[in-house]
């Protein structure tokens, strides 16, 4: 390929997968005002968010597949064409159940351009500059988990909601026009049989375990032993074992399983899993802590994420000189040890009364770890396996990012809501001067409310009745504190992740020895 075309590909490819992976961050801002616009309950909102994560985890496998079989090209310009159609609809949406099914159209198109992304690029370009491609590549998809709530309020606060969808329509278009003139296809079309039992098992073991996640995430009052979480992952469970025989017995299978001989491709896989738990999932809670705990808006709240973005723009590019020094193996497991490092300085300096002074240490730790560790976890992904391979390798990488992701924010938040509940019940019971009555009464509510309500308990009609009280700042500091407890055990679990990622690819990654 022509030195100037294949930087056209990787450049048409970056916006296409910066887009796919904005829409997943970027909707956490506009969620009171499209509440608002249709008058939905809070588990229709959550779907908001949910039908996008679903459909788009799920696709992620079956679209790879696709590229391989028939053309990377066409099925990612189609991902594209699909997304574009999505985000219209989802723009002029009647009411939240068709932006529901809109956002999982979305999904579709979403999967297509992220899972098949990562192969064209890696077929773009020789082995002696990939790791600056997927340097390029990585920087796009954390710049867009990170920009989102900026670009977010800023299209909110001047357009409205629905302008966070039909923004992608020109963008799309252009990534369309781009790609159909430079991106080359080399796919070696396959006329075997096509995978359908590997298909249907895989799909329903992606979906299983990833609506658990989410069934446990929406309801709050349902235990890990109930019956409707227990089956949904027995139902992953088996469709895995079923998805084993299946593999093993085909001629063509939809993933090769003997990719998951290389200990480098597994250890790239955890890396990215728990990458996804720890750090994505965690930010989702950094910005309940901003926004509803120290009181900045959307917009202030995705101006201090830029913080973690910018390093991205800076070092990402770049990281592919430091892998030819240190190599994937190390680069990986120190990245994510610097974000451990990070996490745990936050953990340390967070208290009452939260200040921006006690996160911006934190932030810049978690910034250049955020930036270190994406291109090489990608690049031993796609080096660790045949080039027939490299699709379903793509669509792997992007499934064990997606899940992990999903996993983090449902654990996460169980660590925050159980520290939150303990600290809030134990420091209620012991302010003596209250009378019981009251006390029983405080506690309905501040349980009601929830840990992520935050400011927003104080400023409700339900409160208005005590801030005349002698009482009531205490009882604000109370459900401050028992907020930070919640992040105490958020932050430890998150640093335990990182850390079990660092571990896994220092013992798993082994890079390619030099000629």
């Amino acid at each position: 390929m022509k030195e100037s075309k294949k930087w056209w590909v990787l450049g048409t490819v970056s916006l296409a997968v910066f887009m796919a992976m904005l829409d997943i961050t970027i909707v956490n801002v506009a969620l009171p005002e499209i509440q608002q616009s249709f008058a939905g309950s809070f588990s229709s909102l959550q779907w908001v968010l949910n039908a996008y994560t679903l459909v788009y985890a799920v696709m992620l496998l079956p679209v790879s597949k696709l590229g391989d079989r028939f053309s990377r090209k066409i099925v990612f310009l189609s991902g594209l064409l699909v997304f574009i159609i999505g985000s219209l609809a989802s723009g002029m949406a009647t009411s939240d159940l068709w932006l529901n099914i809109f956002r999982g159209l979305q999904g579709v198109g979403g999967a297509a351009m992220m899972s098949l992304s990562l192969s064209i690029v890696t077929s773009a370009f020789p082995e002696k500059q990939r790791g600056l491609a997927l340097g390029i590549w990585s920087s796009a998809v954390g710049l867009a988990v990170s920009i989102g709530p900026l670009l977010g309020g800023i299209l909110v606060d001047s357009l409205g909601w629905r302008s966070i969808f039909l923004i992608n329509i020109p963008v799309g278009i252009i990534a369309i026009l781009f790609g159909m003139i430079f991106i080359t296809d080399t796919t070696k079309k396959q006329r075997e049989s096509f995978d359908f039992l590997g298909l249907i098992f895989s799909t329903i073991m992606i979906f299983s375990a990833v609506f658990a996640l989410i069934q446990k995430q929406t309801h709050s009052d349902y235990t890990w032993t109930n019956w409707r979480i227990i089956a949904l992952f027995a139902l992953a469970v088996v469709s895995l074992g079923l998805f084993i025989i299946a593999e093993r017995k085909v001629k063509v299978p939809m993933i090769d399983l003997s990719i998951f001989k290389s200990r480098s491709f597994i250890g790239a896989n955890i890396a990215a899993f728990t990458l996804g738990a720890g750090l994505y999932g965690g930010f989702t809670y950094l910005s309940i802590l901003m926004q509803n705990y120290m009181g900045y808006s959307a917009f202030e709240t995705g101006l201090k994420l830029l913080l973690i973005s910018v390093f991205t723009l800076i070092l990402g590019p770049f990281t592919w000189v430091i892998t030819n020094r240190i190599g994937n193996r190390w680069l990986i497991t120190i990245a994510l040890f610097i974000g451990m490092v990070g996490i745990l300085i936050i953990n340390y300096l967070l208290k009452v009364p939260f200040e921006w002074s006690y996160l911006f240490p934190g932030f810049i730790l978690l910034g250049i770890s955020n930036a270190l560790v994406n291109p090489p976890i990608s690049n031993v992904a796609m080096s660790s396996v045949a080039e027939k391979h490299i699709g379903m390798a793509s669509g792997i990488l992007n499934v064990s990012r997606q899940v992990g992701i999903s996993f983090g924010v449902v654990m996460l938040g169980i660590s925050v809501t159980n520290g939150y509940f303990d600290s809030l019940t134990s420091s209620l019971k012991n302010m003596t001067e209250v009378p019981a009555a009251m006390k029983t009464q405080l506690v309905e509510i501040l349980h009601k409310a929830g840990p992520f309500a935050g400011q927003q308990i104080f400023d409700s009609k339900q409160a208005e009745a005590y801030q005349q009280l002698p009482i009531f700042d205490q009882i604000k500091n109370i459900v401050f504190q028992a907020f930070n407890e919640g992040m105490n055990h958020a932050n430890i679990l998150i640093a335990v992740l990182l850390g079990i990622g660092a571990l896994a690819s220092l013992l798993l990654i082994r890079d390619k020895q030099k000629a």
